[in-house]
Formats: C-alpha cells, sequence, structure tokens
C-alpha cells in the first residue's frame, strides 16, 4: 500500500478531534465496505488504506509517533501488526448492519488475525516498558547508536538504537516486542525510550536552531572585521560588520538541527558579546580617554 498521510486518507486536518476522525472514519468506511462493493478491488483497497489510517490516529501513542516521524518513517518502524494492535471497530459495523467476523482476517490477512487471538482465544498484548535514555548534545545532532541494558520478565537484554538525528529531550523512541511476552499467542508488549539531551558547554538548542555566544573586542565592534567561531561541524569564519552592537545575532544558515523525518535543516546564530575589560593598562586608558574626549 502506497505511504499516504493519514490525514489526507481521512479527510481531515492534522488538529482533528477524535471525533471530527472518528465520524471521517465512519462514512468513509461505510462508502467502502466490502459488503457493499463485491468485486471491487479499489474499494477494497480503499477500505483497507482508511482502516489503516483510523487505526492509527485513533489510538493516541501511535498518533504521536506518526505526527513525530511522518509517513516514511513511521512505515520504517512501525509493521502492519504494529499498528493494527488492540484496533477494533466491530461495534460500530454492526451498528450500520455489517458483518465483521471474517472481512477483516480477509483483507488484512495474519496482521489482524493475530490480533483477534484465533476461534475461541482471548489473545492478550504483553506489557508495555519505559525507560530513559541519555545521549549528549552530539548524539541529538549527529544522531548514534546506542547499547542499551534492561530487564525484560526477569532477563537481563542487551540491543543497540537507532538515534535519529535531531531528536529532542522528552521524545520517545518506541522498540517493538521488547516489552513483556504476549498472552495466549498474542503479540509481545513494546520498549519506550524517554530520551534525555546532555547541555553543551558551548551551544543551545532553540527549536532547530543553535545558538552560540561569543565575546568580541570593543575595537572589532567598531571596526568590524571577521573572527572564527566554533559549530558542530568545526571552525567557521564569520564577517562582523563594523558598528555591530552587543546582543546582535549573526546567522549561520543550515548550521542547526536537522528536523526528524524530514529534510528540514535550522541555522545557527552567533549572538554578539561587546567585552568590556575589568583593567586596562596604563597606554590602553590614555587612548580610551582620547576616545571619550572624541565622542566616544
Amino acid at each position: 500500500m502506497a505511504q499516504r498521510d493519514y490525514y489526507e486518507v481521512l479527510g481531515v486536518k492534522k488538529g482533528a478531534s477524535i471525533d471530527e476522525l472518528k465520524r471521517a472514519y465512519r462514512k468513509l468506511a461505510v462508502k467502502y465496505h466490502p459488503d457493499k462493493n463485491p468485486g471491487d478491488k479499489q474499494a477494497e483497497e480503499r477500505f483497507k488504506e482508511i482502516n489503516e489510517a483510523y487505526a492509527v490516529l485513533s489510538d493516541p501513542k501511535k498518533k504521536e509517533q506518526f505526527d513525530q516521524f511522518g509517513s516514511t518513517n513511521f512505515h520504517q518502524r512501525f509493521s502492519q501488526e504494529d499498528i493494527f494492535r488492540g484496533f477494533n471497530v466491530d461495534d460500530m459495523f454492526r451498528d450500520q448492519g455489517f458483518g465483521t467476523d471474517d472481512i477483516f482476517s480477509r483483507i488484512f490477512g495474519d496482521a489482524m488475525r493475530r490480533q483477534r487471538g484465533g476461534a475461541g482465544r482471548m489473545a492478550a498484548k504483553g506489557e508495555d516498558f519505559s525507560m530513559e535514555i541519555q545521549i549528549t548534545f552530539r548524539d541529538a545532532y549527529d544522531g548514534a547508536e546506542k547499547r542499551i541494558a534492561f530487564m525484560r520478565d526477569g532477563v537481563r537484554e542487551e540491543l543497540s538504537v537507532k538515534i535519529p538525528a535531531g531528536i529532542e529531550t522528552g521524545a520517545k523512541l518506541r522498540v517493538a516486542g521488547r516489552g513483556g511476552a504476549g498472552r495466549m499467542g498474542g503479540s509481545a508488549g513494546d520498549l519506550y525510550l524517554t530520551v534525555l539531551v546532555g547541555p553543551d558547554a558551548l551551544f543551545q538548542r532553540e527549536g532547530l536552531d543553535i545558538l552560540l555566544n561569543h565575546e568580541v573586542r570593543f575595537s572589532q565592534a567598531v571596526l568590524g572585521g571577521s573572527i572564527e567561531v566554533p559549530t558542530m561541524v568545526g571552525t567557521k569564519r564569520i564577517k562582523i560588520p563594523a558598528g555591530i552592537q552587543h546582543g546582535t545575532k549573526v546567522r549561520l544558515k543550515g548550521l542547526g538541527f536537522a528536523k526528524m523525518g524530514g529534510q528540514e535543516r535550522g541555522d545557527m546564530y552567533v549572538r554578539i558579546a561587546v567585552h568590556v575589560p575589568e583593567k586596562l593598562t596604563h597606554r590602553q586608558r590614555e587612548l580610551v580617554e582620547q576616545l571619550a574626549a572624541e565622542g566616544l
């Protein structure tokens, strides 16, 4: 199935409420239900697409992941079985006079059949686990791979986790199937990692942008020139215009953080601070007094 935007599939805006999602889903699902379109493969594919979209957007955790990662990266992290885990709209279709016993299993195959647990069984998904993972400012900028250890059903396990470039503090990474064991043939739970990004000695993060505070001498601020500043990709030389004011920001385009799941990248800003020396030599004091006499 093409990886379309789920909001587009249901014809709703990104900020749609759960009631708006439900109304949009009900209308489209009834329209394209196979019972109303027997033998129509296009309608069946549309029905499948609509159910997949609603299965994600009606689940707060899945919706959060979809909004965070975007369509392509979401599908790299979630299998169809993951998407339909816990999804049940039987009552909604029964209210419309449709049968549900085999339609979903026929269309979606094993992914939905496992969710329903097979005939006469009550499959139950295992417990989800959660833990925090500490990463550096550099890890968040470049992306990284981290080795973590955790306890799973009384057994210590280790695994490597990919940290996507651009991730922020508080973001959650999902590791499918690394939670508690399922019951009666149900799937295992998931492991959710809350990311904590450590501070940097030089740089601050502001959304996708990076801020660096950098001091210049009074003479540099007055006369202008060029200075070297550190960045996340090495030292860069920037121009300082004559007469630059304290607090002015100089922009370095494209040197900020990457946006997760997209091509966008932020910028870096060098905020100029004019250094005022606490002590002067005798000669320096004479020169400053001359400048003062000239009105500077």
